[in-house]
């Protein structure tokens, strides 16, 4: 693991950094080399643990609202919770 140190950045920059990683309950670190990367143009690096992913971020708002109801309508069954289950 690389380390380097940085310097000069304002209390504009600390705020917004401090801000997400409350915000995402990350580390102040993980905060910067998120922002890091992504003013460089670099994709997220995951270690796969807590990570919902981002592989269907394309298709976020391109759905018709026709389209979106069909969806959940057949999702629909599936937000039921089957009390025989639990018992």
């Amino acid at each position: 693991m690389n380390q380097l140190t940085i310097r000069g950045f304002d209390s504009d920059l600390e705020q917004c950094i401090r801000q997400l990683a409350g915000r995402e309950g990350i580390s102040l670190n993980r905060a910067v080399l998120r922002l890091l990367r992504r003013g460089a143009g670099l994709q997220e690096r995951y270690d796969g643990s807590n990570v919902v992913g981002t592989s269907l971020d394309h298709l976020i708002g391109t759905w018709t609202h026709r389209e979106a109801m069909e969806m959940n309508r057949a999702l629909e069954d599936l937000s039921k919770i089957d009390e025989a289950m639990w018992q």
